[in-house]
């Protein structure tokens, strides 16, 4: 693509356009600078309520990749990687599941987390290449992250994961109808369920860490929280694999079996100490009344599910 090219084509995008609601936000108090900014941000909820048929497609593969042993993925540039590093980073300490489970690739490599990588989004054969290193296969879901959807690191790591035999998704917050556009037509072919948050645009032309990237890590957080929802690792609504690796976490835990179960703190304690600290057995063994031993066959048999073992019941997973 040439200059021209990539000019018509960014000018054309719903991220790129001009806001009519903000066109003199330079000449504004700061109180209403705020203001202007907090009435597009609660645009964004209600974008992605549109979504949510899709993104529950893309919970139940996910959802089924994990429990075969696959592994999410998040790929992006900029903001869209952060995001996906930053949802994939809070899932081992919220939910107990190992780091390799969901992942993020952003483009630039580790130290774009943290400083832009100018260009660094400009190669496609650099996002296969490093879905290529992840030794992508089957298995795994591999989500694109592009508010713009034009991405060239991140379409080239989709395509790549697609090819490999991967389940692939993108989020993007500009309209689905741009799939249609003869220069999306083959990134659409090598998706199997797009997310299109349609925000509108941005409060400053072109600044998608706002209201893209705030739809962004909603919706992420939605697809994490109700895949591991999927696969028991909540009980009502509380975190109940949660692994007890600080001082916080320690406390959090006794928290959980207190709250749920109704016993006092040094009951607590000694539950999880015989629990050898998993909450969830702790949990089985208070409201079943039942020894280590038998709490511990009761969550095999019902696959993790604290209230199919607490109930002495099998329970299949999605």
């Amino acid at each position: 693509m040439n200059k021209k090219e990539l000019f018509n084509q960014l000018q054309n995008l719903a991220t790129e356009q001009r806001n009519p609601l903000s066109m003199d936000i330079d000449n504004k108090s700061i109180v209403e600078i705020l203001s202007i900014i907090n009435a597009e941000d609660k645009k964004v909820a209600l974008a992605v309520e549109t979504q949510i048929p899709y993104i529950a497609q893309a919970v139940e593969i996910v959802a089924k990749g994990f429990i075969n042993g696959g592994r999410l993925i998040y790929v992006g540039a900029g903001t869209s990687g952060r995001v996906g590093v930053i949802d994939a980073s809070e899932c081992p300490p919220t939910y107990g599941v190992s780091f390799d489970m969901v992942q993020g690739m952003i483009a630039g490599g580790d130290g774009a987390m943290f400083r832009a990588v100018e260009g660094a989004e400009d190669k496609p054969e650099s996002g296969a290449h490093d879905i290529d290193l992840k030794k992508v296969n089957a298995k795994d879901t591999v989500c694109g992250i592009a508010a713009s959807m034009r991405t060239p690191y991140v379409i080239g790591a989709v395509k790549r994961a697609k090819e490999l035999g991967a389940k692939t998704l993108y989020v993007t917050t500009n309209p689905r109808k741009n799939f249609e556009l003869p220069e999306y037509k083959e990134l659409a072919k090598a998706i199997d369920v797009a997310i299109c948050a349609e925000v509108g645009p941005e409060v400053i032309m072109g600044s998608t860490r706002m209201k893209s990237g705030t739809a962004q890590k909603l919706i992420l957080n939605m697809i994490t929280t109700t895949a591991m929802i999927c696969l028991g690792k909540v009980y009502e609504n509380m975190m109940i694999d949660l692994q007890m690796t600080n001082k916080k976490l320690v406390e959090r835990a006794k928290r959980i079996v207190m709250t749920i179960t109704g016993i006092g703190y040094d009951e607590a304690e000694n539950y999880l100490s015989e629990a050898k600290g998993h909450v969830k057995t702790a949990l089985v063994m208070i409201k079943a009344n039942v020894k280590y031993d038998e709490a511990t066959m009761r969550l095999k048999r019902a696959n993790g599910f604290v209230r199919a073992a607490i109930e002495g019941k099998e329970y299949t997973i999605i």
